[in-house]
Order: C-alpha cells, then sequence, then structure tokens
C-alpha cells in the first residue's frame, strides 16, 4: 500500500505544519492531501507546499463542488500541476448543504448531477482547454449574454488524476466510473463491500475495472497500551461525526455507518447529539466501532488492521497520526511505517 498523510492547515502554526510534511517526505510517505471545510483553503497550502518538496504527491482532498465553477476548479488543478511539475492529484467533494449553502450561498440541490457535469468540464478543460459545455445543471457559455467561448490561455494537461469523496452508493457508483480515484472515510474493512460493491458496480457501466481506481482510506493512527482509556477518548468525535456532521435530517455519514452495520447505533447518537445531550451521545458509542474504524491501540493491533485494510482492497492508506506535538506526530508515523505491510 502506498502511504500518505492529510494535513489541515489551520490545525497547527503553518510552519510547523510545513516541517511535519518534509520530515514526512524524507521518511518516505508518498502523498499528502489537505482538507478544505470550513477553516483553511487548500489550493493555497498546495502552492507553499509545491515549493517545500521534491518527490511527495501533493493532493486537494477536497475542493468543494458549489464553492468555485468547474472552470475555475480546472485552472487551479492546471496551475497546481504545473507548479508540483506533475505531482498533482485534483480530489473533489460534494460536500453537504450546512458548508455549501451556509457558508457559500450556493444551492446544494442534485449533488450526483453537479457533480457528474463537474467532472465532466474540468475533464474537457483539461483535454484541450475548452469552455464550452451544454449539461442540466451547467451552460458554457451562459446562453443569452455576451459570453462567448473561450479557450484556456495555459497548457492542457489531461494526465491530472481525479479522485472523488463520496459515500452514498449513488456517488460511489459515479465514482467507479468516471474517477480515478476514491477519497474513502469511515471505513470498516469487514464491511468494505457496502462501498466496494456500488464502486464496482459504477466501473462495470463504464467499461472499466476496479484495478483502475485508487482506494484511498483514511483513519487516525495512535499506538499505547491502555486501549480502553484510547477509545474513550475517542467516541466523542466520533459522535460528532454521527450527530453533527450534517442537519437532523440528513448527515451523510450516518447514513454510511449505517450501511456498514451500525444503524441502531448510528441512529441513538444522531438523536442524543442533536437533542443537546452530547455526553450521552458519546457514550452511546460502542468500543467495537471506535476500533473497527481506526488504527489505535499497541502495535499488534494496528499491524493486524493494516493487513485487514490491505486484504479489503485498499492500495493507499491515508494516515492521521496522533500526537500534541510534531515530534509525537512524526513518531507515531514512523511506527505506522515500520507496520506497512
Amino acid at each position: 500500500m502506498r502511504v500518505a498523510i492529510q494535513l489541515s492547515a489551520e490545525a497547527a502554526p503553518w510552519r510547523e505544519l510545513v516541517d511535519y510534511v518534509v520530515e514526512a517526505e524524507r521518511m518516505g510517505v508518498d502523498l499528502c492531501w489537505v482538507a478544505e471545510a470550513w477553516g483553511c483553503d487548500a489550493a493555497s497550502p498546495l502552492g507553499y507546499l509545491a515549493a517545500k518538496t521534491e518527490r511527495m504527491l501533493l493532493g486537494s482532498g477536497v475542493l468543494q463542488i458549489g464553492s468555485r465553477s468547474p472552470v475555475l476548479v480546472a485552472m487551479t488543478a492546471l496551475t497546481l500541476a504545473r507548479m508540483t511539475e506533475g505531482r498533482f492529484l485534483l480530489g473533489l467533494g460534494a460536500s453537504g448543504p450546512q458548508v455549501i449553502e451556509g457558508l457559500h450561498g450556493t444551492p446544494f440541490a442534485h449533488p450526483l448531477g453537479r457533480t457528474r457535469e463537474t467532472v465532466e468540464i474540468i475533464r474537457q478543460v483539461f483535454a484541450d482547454g475548452r469552455v464550452t459545455y451544454a449539461g442540466k445543471h451547467f451552460e458554457l457559455p451562459l446562453p443569452g449574454g455576451d459570453g462567448k467561448a473561450i479557450r484556456l490561455n495555459q497548457p492542457p494537461n489531461p494526465d491530472i488524476p481525479i479522485y472523488l469523496a463520496t459515500l452514498s452508493p449513488a456517488m460511489l457508483k459515479l465514482t467507479g466510473a468516471v474517477a480515478d480515484g476514491w477519497l474513502g472515510t469511515s471505513f470498516v474493512p469487514e464491511a468494505a463491500s457496502a462501498y466496494l460493491d456500488p464502486l464496482a458496480e459504477g466501473a462495470a457501466s463504464a467499461g472499466r475495472e476496479m484495478s483502475g481506481i485508487d482506494i484511498c482510506q483514511g483513519a487516525e493512527v495512535a499506538f499505547g497500551d491502555n486501549v480502553e482509556e484510547m477509545v474513550a477518548q475517542r467516541k466523542p468525535g466520533l459522535a460528532f461525526s454521527l450527530g453533527g456532521m450534517g442537519s437532523a435530517g440528513k448527515n451523510f455519514y450516518n447514513d454510511a455507518y449505517a450501511r456498514l452495520g451500525f444503524a441502531e447505533v448510528a441512529d441513538r447518537v444522531r438523536q442524543l447529539w442533536v437533542d443537546g445531550r452530547r455526553d450521552e451521545a458519546a457514550a452511546a458509542v460502542p468500543d467495537e466501532m471506535v476500533l473497527a474504524t481506526t488504527l489505535i491501540g499497541t502495535e499488534t493491533m494496528v499491524r493486524k488492521r493494516l493487513r485487514a485494510w490491505q486484504d479489503a482492497g485498499v492500495n493507499t492508506v491515508r494516515l492521521y497520526p496522533a500526537g500534541e506535538t510534531l515530534e509525537d506526530r512524526i513518531t507515531t508515523l514512523g511506527r505506522a511505517l515500520e507496520l506497512m505491510p
């Protein structure tokens, strides 16, 4: 498996984050994804890291569909691919209504269709720079105005890989049909078919093989002997995913965990969270759910889980090393690298 790290640019002082990425590259990490949620954007840190790294691949994990026009996404990707000399991977995600509508003021309606058309437009621009498209959600140039068809004034690059961050069956099928890679979360290797079957169905519909799709999964990695304490510390974060990552009526993470076999737990935790009973919501998360979705515990436990991920079909493992300081995170990362199958 390839090894990736995930960077949230608002998580620590910028210089410390840069030192972390540079050291991770020296240690042999293959790829760094830079996140974008409701803090820092992803493109700016990637441009800086392009000048500080030499070998490591750099990816947007993810640019939010709906916060930028498809052509602006393509322009950004082409620019970063030039700055990194071919080391850039474009990760895209539909996000959710709370971010897209609440933060960006853009309707979240029809995420499946808008994602499909966004990828089609981006690939067209990558291929030859043309900005013409007639779809249900996007029409370029905009009809009825003074705009005309334009070709970008920078070299095309059809080789930029496109990854999609998706969770629902319909979006997973789309990923299998049109993307070069899948950026997944909430992964349980014992229930991987809930994700991989729709991916394979989408790939087959497009005449593709699953071997051509990079399965990139992420989880926190941490080491310790007091597993009970480690599990307890991570329950509030999982409760937030189940209850706070969405509205009372729509939470894609909650739905995903339900399909992984945790439907009753997911529903109870969400209800407690929505009712404002956050401590009870965390307490309702079972130990096995934490252990199933993370890479924590003794070295023996982590090694076993990494092997399970590989056996389930993961090509790239995306690590979130635990630690209070830069040195702690580097130490955790080094221990994890030694255990890779």
